[in-house]
């Protein structure tokens, strides 16, 4: 089983409830910080093909979210304002006085709002398939409202499920893509052992963004308030975030760019790097900080 953590050097972060890891990569240029989504996910699995490809021209760093990946123990709820949190322990650790920031899924949805929080240091942000843009139909919402509050469903049950390999390998084919994947079995791994190592249940994050009667997490009111260039990217064939939200989203951006690729799932990171990779590199390329 193949495992990239290796392949970059990292730094831990103290915090009060435990240690966050950051990987990073490049010596010069202006700084991006990746963040990846929820679950099963953690900086290596979303980011391991993109850094070496940003790494040329900027300075790179990876997060693995508290009780992701290499952030463990962590004795705390990591919900929406601390994971905000986070993002300001990192920038100040590395000095960071601005940054660019690339967030997937609830990594999207911190990206979102932390260029609302913090307008003045965020130069510019890409936003694949983000969270915190959605709102469910009644009955549906108190359905995973429930999930989200009762732990032997939320963690226990899909934590046992996804224990097996086929079961993740069901999850990668049917929930995260939308179609040929070059390292599907490397990536199917690593789910696995993501697993293994934290359980398989939903994001702290993500059980505290849902109130019983709507989203405690909904940044759709406040997206006018971005300020710096802004470029959404997603999968036609998403279903975990549908493309009618985030084309929504990326109209309430002012002068946001949206790219929408054709037969990609929620993951289009991993689906398609080939894709996404220079989308990225060339969007932040053109953003004025990258030059100074």
């Amino acid at each position: 089983m193949s495992d990239r953590t290796d392949a970059f050097a990292s730094t831990e972060i103290e915090c009060a409830e435990g240690n966050l890891r950051v990987y990073h990569a490049g010596e010069r240029g202006s700084p991006v910080l990746l963040l990846s989504g929820a679950g099963v996910d953690n900086a290596m699995l979303s980011w391991s093909r993109l850094i070496p490809d940003l790494a040329r021209n900027h300075r790179v760093f990876a997060l693995d979210w508290p009780k992701q990946g290499k952030s463990r123990p962590w004795n705390g709820v990591a919900d929406h304002p601390r994971m905000l949190r986070c993002i300001t322990e990192v920038l100040d650790h590395f000095d960071l006085a601005e940054v660019s920031l690339v967030g997937m899924s609830q990594g999207g949805a911190l990206t979102l709002a932390y260029a609302i929080e913090h307008p003045e240091r965020v130069s510019s942000l890409v936003a694949l398939s983000p969270g915190g843009i959605i709102s469910f139909p009644p009955v549906v919402h108190q359905l995973l409202w429930l999930i989200a509050k009762v732990p032997f469903i939320g963690t226990g049950m899909m934590t046992r499920i996804f224990r097996h390999r086929s079961a993740c390998a069901y999850l990668a084919k049917h929930g995260l893509f939308a179609g040929p994947v070059d390292d599907f079995e490397e990536v199917v791994d690593q789910i696995q052992q993501e697993v293994l190592t934290g359980g398989g249940g939903s994001s702290d994050w993500q059980n505290a963004s849902i109130g019983f009667w709507r989203m405690n997490v909904d940044l759709r009111p406040r997206l006018p308030e971005i300020v710096c260039p802004a470029l959404f990217i997603q999968g036609d064939k998403d279903v975990g975030v549908r493309p009618k939200h985030t084309i929504r989203a990326a109209k309430l951006v002012p002068n946001a760019r949206l790219e929408i690729l054709p037969g990609n799932g929620h993951w289009s990171n991993r689906q398609s790097p080939h894709l996404v990779n220079p989308l990225v590199a060339d969007f932040l390329a053109a953003d004025p900080a990258s030059r100074g």
